[in-house]
């Protein structure tokens, strides 16, 4: 009872809003397969330069995103807010260009697998990384009860 307890209120706190982070990382996700799979196939950048510069992309994507629907009940509206907001996130989820890459790099270069297979391979792993530091520093959301009775809580 204790559990089922505990599990409907971490539902109904937090899985609609990881629901929306997932969502906007699988279009994220998609964007970033197909500007790497142009940069390296079409461009001939090297497989490493081609993700850095696809990262950035979708970082950016996500970001505009994330702003506008996931994290709607804090969204950044004001001019300063909102580049504190892509400037934060940035070194957030520039953060986790390292781990991705190295994930990336690892698959490819030791495991032999195709760049495009471990790419999707290091943005799940790194995934779960970048929205807890997204969701509580980026946006500083910390749900309260007030939060739970919000136009915004009750339409999720």
């Amino acid at each position: 009872m204790i559990f089922a307890r505990f599990f409907s209120t971490l539902d109904r706190l937090i899985a609609p809003r990881l629901r929306r982070f997932v969502a906007v990382g699988s279009v994220a996700a998609s964007v970033q397969f197909v500007l790497l799979w142009a940069f390296v196939d079409i461009a001939s950048v090297e497989y490493r330069i081609g993700a850095a510069m696809a990262i950035e992309t979708t970082i950016i994507l996500s970001y505009i995103l994330n702003n506008s629907w996931t994290f709607r009940g804090s969204r950044h509206s004001g001019r300063a807010s909102y580049l504190v907001g892509l400037a934060k996130t940035n070194l957030v989820r520039g953060s986790s260009i390292p781990i991705q890459l190295a994930i990336l790099s690892a698959l490819v270069e030791w495991l032999s697998v195709y760049y495009l297979l471990a790419n999707g391979f290091a943005i799940g792993i790194s995934g779960l990384y970048r929205y807890f530091l997204d969701s509580r520093w980026t946006w500083n959301w910390r749900e309260t009860t007030a939060d739970r009775f919000s136009p915004d809580f009750q339409s999720r």
